[in-house]
């Protein structure tokens, strides 16, 4: 799935630790609050510079828990001050497994009203969603990545590493035909997905810290998706890998490397895009999950208990050897978070538009078209998981500013 608003933003340290949490999924609100509020738990509200990740009050940013190890419980209620521009912006993203649910339901008993999106529509969406995550990266967001490299490179290794041989596992154990495996690969192999970004912030998890992981992700995806599926698929099928690489540029390193360059030499002219693109996010990231589902439609009714089951498998496995690997490098409990949610959460929109593109059996689309769903209902539920149970007082920060 692609985010929704703006995507959650690392900004410059001010006065005090800050790591900014300008969702793409419309996290922003009024400030309010006092310093003794931070002490007491709930976000913290504080000033933010002119080019705030917040797409409507762009004079004050939305504090998540990562950027002072404080609690990431929401405010009982949003402050009279808000706009109701945002209170349904707000309101939109918060539903968002609500509607997947819907565009899933929609896919498979009417999917007249989301196949529409095909490849070409699909690669525009999809385009402009990694240009929308490019507008709120600045170069200053890849030099922390260097002054983070264990933390940021453990993420890649799970995504590109552990991921990809998990699907190819569970493709042999479960014996699945060869379309259907290669498509599981296909799906293992993709980079994370920005709704890892808004999991993260929903599991108090380190927000900065999975958009960069994202961000590094997307950026390896050029090279490592279509490398690591031509090896652990090309003895099922013919992977054409130059052909995965030049899309895989196409549509997410050159919009992303174009949102950067936008937002470094005319920010102004980014404020006022952004400004407007909060709900047209909302449903193009609807679209963007149902219409795989229903070009698929009469092959999940007939063969959908057995196509669940090895994506399910995936993601589930994902989330847990993400989150274990974390805890024995010794991470603290919210990077551990941060980490299995980007491991187990990939753009699933990502490995649909590439089977369709660059593989002649349909049957190699359908695992990602799953993945979709089962990507944002699991991400989603396990990131509710977490908020409810909290942080340990003494949880460590393992992100360097």
């Amino acid at each position: 799935m692609a985010s929704v608003s703006r995507a959650l933003r690392p900004r410059p340290r001010l006065a005090a630790p800050r790591l900014g949490c300008g969702l793409r999924v419309a996290c922003s609100v009024p400030a309010y609050g006092t310093a003794t509020e931070k002490a007491e738990g709930g976000l913290a509200i504080a000033p933010a510079p002119a080019t705030t990740a917040c797409p409507v009050v762009r004079s004050r940013q939305f504090l998540c828990k990562a950027e002072a190890n404080i609690s990431g419980n929401l405010p009982e209620s949003i402050p009279a001050g808000t706009s109701q521009y945002e209170k349904i912006v707000e309101l939109l993203t918060t539903l968002f497994p609500v509607w997947v649910i819907l565009g899933t339901v929609i896919g498979i008993y009417k999917p007249s009203m989301v196949t529409w999106l095909e490849t070409d529509l699909f690669t525009v969406g999809l385009g402009f969603l990694m240009l929308s995550m490019g507008l709120t990266l600045t170069f200053e967001d890849f030099r922390r990545c260097l002054r983070n490299p264990w933390t940021v490179g453990v993420g890649f290794l799970a995504q590109y590493l552990i991921k990809p041989m998990l699907g190819y596992a569970i493709a042999l154990t479960l014996k699945l035909s060869a379309p259907l495996a290669t498509g599981l690969i296909l799906v293992s192999c993709c980079p994370g997905g920005q709704a890892s970004n808004v999991a993260t912030y929903i599991s108090k998890g380190n927000v900065a810290l999975s958009v960069l992981m994202t961000t590094c992700s997307t950026i390896g995806a050029i090279a490592m998706t279509p490398l690591l599926t031509k090896l652990l698929a090309g003895q099922l099928v013919p992977v054409d890998a130059a052909g995965l690489a030049i899309s895989t540029f196409q549509v997410v390193l050159m919009p992303t490397i174009v949102g950067v360059l936008a937002h470094e030499y005319f920010p102004k002219f980014t404020e006022r895009i952004i400004f407007v693109t909060p709900l047209i996010g909302v449903i193009l990231t609807t679209l963007l999950c149902a219409s795989p589902i229903g070009q698929v439609a009469e092959v999940l009714k007939t063969q959908g208990a057995q196509l669940i089951l090895p994506v399910a498998l995936l993601h589930a496995v994902a989330f847990a050897l993400g989150y274990w690997l974390s805890k024995l490098s010794s991470f603290g409990e919210s990077t551990s978070r941060t980490i299995s949610i980007e491991c187990g959460m990939q753009s699933s929109a990502l490995g649909f538009l590439l089977a369709q593109k660059h593989f002649t059996n349909p049957l190699v689309a359908v695992p990602s078209a799953v993945s979709v769903v089962c990507m944002a209902l699991g991400g989603s539920a396990l990131a509710v998981f977490w908020r409810n149970r909290g942080l340990p007082a003494d949880d460590k920060d393992d992100f360097k500013e």
